[in-house]
């Protein structure tokens, strides 16, 4: 039972909101460590996953583009351009977003989007754009419920997405698993039955998107009349007075 102290490390340092990179670090370390590794043997096999997958590097060559694009103001054009489409509301976006996201990943494109690239300067904004020109001002908690619901469309999406694609990294682990355990399994037959599964991934959550408009729509209303009484109450008040 001891080695999976890491997945108990994991959700106690998400529950929290520490760093992510740091809870899974500290995870892995207690993980190697309770499974009776030294330290150095741990340390060693993170630095070989490293090596074995340097093109997760490639990332830190994005990430300064994405800065001077959202420096120039793309953010804010992303939600002008969505505000001018009056039937754009933040769940139909993010319903078209999540139908992307996971038709081009069963196709194997699965670096077409993702929170860095994608959701934080243009998927976000547009959502959040939507919702301004649907329901007026919106409260930071709003913010904050959009911009998580459209990082869960880009999750979504690329998990249950990219196992249709035959030649991806989670098939050949799964075929690997199965191998191991004496169950022979072709490759195409595990895409071919991902197929159902990432239909109703999509069901289900484009139904959560599609009920964060009713959310939204409900907040706006009741926003409203708290409003309408704060502005009677002075008025009552004045009249009592005269």
């Amino acid at each position: 039972m001891l080695p999976l102290i890491g997945i108990l490390i994991v959700i106690l340092g998400f529950a929290f909101r520490l760093n992510a990179l740091l809870v899974v670090t500290v995870a892995g370390l207690a993980t190697g460590l309770a499974s009776g590794q030294s330290l150095h043997d741990v340390i060693a096999a993170f630095g070989h996953a490293f090596v074995e997958s340097r093109y997760v590097a490639i990332v830190w060559l994005v990430l300064p583009v994405i800065g001077v694009v959202e420096r120039s103001g793309l953010k804010e054009r992303a939600r002008d351009v969505i505000g001018q489409i009056r039937a754009a509301t933040a769940g139909r976006v993010l319903l078209v977003y999540l139908a992307l996201r996971q038709i081009t990943s069963a196709l194997g494109l699965v670096s077409l989007g993702g929170h860095a690239q994608m959701v934080r300067p243009l998927v976000a904004p547009m959502a959040e754009g939507a919702a301004e020109h649907a329901h007026g001002p919106l409260a930071e908690s709003t913010r904050e419920r959009i911009k998580a619901m459209s990082a869960a469309a880009d999750n979504v999406g690329m998990f249950f997405g990219e196992d249709v694609f035959v030649a991806i990294g989670s098939i050949l682990l799964i075929r690997g698993f199965l191998e191991q355990n004496g169950i022979i399994v072709e490759p195409l037959h595990l895409a071919r039955w991902a197929i159902p599964t990432a239909i109703v991934a999509f069901v289900i959550h484009g139904t959560r998107l599609l009920l964060l408009d009713r959310r939204l729509r409900r907040e706006s209303l009741e926003a409203a009349v708290d409003l309408a009484e704060q502005q009677a109450q002075p008025s009552a008040r004045d009249g009592a007075s005269a």
